[in-house]
């Protein structure tokens, strides 16, 4: 730290008591000044021969038992005035950077400028200040630190404006050129213990040296730092991000755990609106799991629409960068749902709308009339982000609370999306089903159909053909389509559908099963056991249709028959088919007594152990990972 002595005659302030000052001298004091309750007893000549404003007041002055002056609003107190009384007295006086600003704003006070005394305090510290104080990088950040407890004065006096600009110049100067200390706690670089080619082990400055120097700083100053060095447009969005990130870590309390309590809300409700506004324009200059923390603290202190539709934008726009943990944003204090869907589907919603956003380019503009060039998503982030939503749905899910609606609006939104593969939208509609077992048959019905058949995987079709919780419909269309599958990866043609099957995935009210008319409302019930019964006999012709195409090497039409290894799945998936019927028959004959569920949800363990030995429906269990 740098420091400046003034005076050379040693220090004869004397005290009395807590409230009076004096100077140990063989002359009598002739003036009394008044500092709020303390009482300095000094001499007039050295005080006027150095201060305007002392001479002002003592011709003023009309007391009968001496000159008594008040200065009770002099900036720093009665310890600034003493170092101005010190120096007048050429007593030996030592200022630096916790001191030299109420110094300064005291004799600015006393009007102890050059036209009163050549060599006066004033000029003395400007030129402290320019030589020193403001050369340094952690005295610059202690001036500015010791400014907001003397304001106004510190502002009018442009100490506040120097500080800042001081500060900021630092932090952009190129880092070859860094030779002051400077605070980095976090883990040190890779090249930063390098060897040059003598061998010496040198020391790289990394370029986010000067952030944690910064936090250090109330959020106003901190902004208006931030805001000049943005200013400037040296350094790039990702180093302004990485220092926000720093501030807000040190700054809000839980925040690396998503702030889920405040007890001073309005002080950290600025501190996040203030790094909302600060951030950087360009994309990905923060990550997005960051921004995803900002919203929760946000949410959490309630901050503007303005702060949170800006996070929600930014979001938007890196989405594909987000976990499921970032998601799970808790809803405010009040609602009774455990999670804020409302925010994730407003994120979604924002993420879709860069399809469509319209491309301007100079360049091409004569080409480019009117038009709209679509396809700004590439389908990897689409697929990335579907499989995000797939997995958050499957989490919310676990909260009863969660109205069916937003689970469906959701998952619709994501609808447009081609994807391989919905065993991640049926493992969500799977547990969905498993924590809400009370929604009616048309809500089940809905949630169902928001999955594709087609498009699950050999596990998934096998954990469906067990789950009680689907409806007879989806069970059924899993169980042909997967039939279809294990024909066409035989190289056989595929089957046809039974007639029944067929007016049901062609959306008929009406078949012919079991010597009964179906409803559209008894194909979304869950399967009885004479229904799976039907079922056997409708999927064991289907059955015989695949196994008479593979009867031989060839049959008529010269397509290549079914192999073994393909027939035993066949026969694998069929008396999985057998296991679900039999399960289903148990339910039906002990449904009274039974209140838990009998198949586990799709993603979880294989059950008691005892219980799959002593019930033959449960002897094999499928999951997806």
């Amino acid at each position: 730290m740098k420091f400046m002595k003034l005076g050379s005659k040693p220090d004869s302030f004397q005290n009395e008591g807590d409230n009076v000052r004096y100077v140990s001298s063989e002359l009598a004091t002739d003036i009394t000044v008044s500092v709020g309750s303390v009482k300095f007893y000094l001499h007039k000549f050295p005080l006027l021969s150095k201060s305007a404003l002392l001479q002002k007041l003592v011709a003023a002055t009309n007391n009968d038992d001496g000159n008594e002056v008040n200065i009770s609003d002099i900036p720093g107190g009665p310890a600034s005035f003493e170092v101005c009384a010190k120096f007048c007295y050429g007593m030996t006086v030592t200022l630096n950077a916790y001191n030299v600003v109420a110094a300064r704003c005291a004799a600015e006070y006393l009007e102890m400028y050059e036209t009163v005394e050549k060599g006066n305090l004033i000029y003395k510290i400007e030129v402290f200040l320019s030589s020193s104080i403001f050369r340094s990088w952690k005295d610059s950040i202690i001036i500015l630190q010791t400014t907001k407890s003397l304001l106004p004065h510190s502002e009018e006096l442009k100490l506040v404006n120097q500080s800042i600009e001081s500060i900021a110049g630092k932090a952009c100067v190129d880092i070859s050129k860094v030779d002051w200390s400077y605070s980095y706690n976090r883990k040190k670089l890779g090249e930063e213990n390098g060897m040059d080619s003598n061998g010496v082990r040198t020391r790289v400055v990394p370029k986010d040296w000067w952030v944690e120097d910064l936090c250090e700083l109330e959020i106003e100053l901190y902004k208006r730092v931030l805001m000049n060095i943005k200013m400037k447009g040296i350094l790039p969005g990702e180093i302004i991000g990485e220092a926000l990130k720093a501030y807000a870590y040190r700054r809000l309390p839980g925040f690396s755990k998503g702030m889920s309590k405040c007890i001073d809300t309005p002080k950290y409700r600025l501190v996040v609106d203030t790094v909302v506004r600060l951030l950087p324009g360009e994309k990905c200059s923060v990550s997005c799991s960051f921004l995803l923390k900002l919203i929760k603290a946000a949410i959490c202190v309630d901050s503007g629409e303005m702060a949170k539709r800006d996070l929600i934008r930014k979001i938007g726009q890196q989405l594909e960068e987000a976990n499921v943990n970032d998601l799970l944003i808790r809803a405010p204090e009040g609602e009774s749902m455990m999670y804020d869907a409302g925010t994730v589907i407003a994120v979604v919603e924002e993420f879709l709308s860069r399809e469509s956003q319209e491309i301007e380019s100079v360049e091409e503009e004569h080409e480019l009339r009117g038009m709209r060039r679509l396809g700004i998503l590439s389908d990897a982030s689409k697929l990335m982000v579907a499989k995000l939503i797939d997995a958050y749905l499957a989490e919310i899910s676990k909260d009863h609370n969660l109205p069916l609606s937003k689970f469906v609006e959701l998952a619709e939104m994501m609808s447009s999306v081609p994807r391989p593969s919905h065993d991640g939208l049926y493992r969500a509609i799977d547990m969905y089903l498993k924590e809400h077992p009370g929604i009616t048959k048309s809500e089940r019905k809905r949630i169902c159909k928001l999955m594709d058949c087609k498009k699950l995987s050999v596990d998934a079709c096998m954990h469906a053909v067990q789950n009680e919780r689907l409806p007879l419909r989806v069970v059924v269309q899993v169980l042909f389509f997967e039939q279809v599958r294990v024909a066409a990866s035989s190289g056989s043609s595929t089957p046809d559908l039974p007639k029944s099957l067929r007016e049901l995935n062609n959306g008929s009210h009406g078949s012919s099963r079991s010597a009964t008319t179906n409803t559209e409302e008894d194909w979304d019930t869950v399967a009885t056991a004479e229904e799976l019964k039907a079922l056997k006999t409708e999927l064991a012709s289907l059955r015989l249709s695949i196994g008479a195409q593979g009867g031989s090497e060839r049959n008529g039409d010269g397509k290549p028959s079914v192999d073994k290894a393909t027939i035993t799945k066949m026969k694998g998936l069929l008396r999985s088919k057998k296991v679900f019927m039999k399960m289903f028959s148990s339910k039906s004959q002990s449904e009274n007594n039974s209140g838990s569920d009998s198949s586990e949800s799709l993603g979880s363990g294989n059950g008691n152990v005892d219980e799959a030995k002593s019930t033959p429906s449960r002897n094999r269990r499928y999951s997806v990972s």
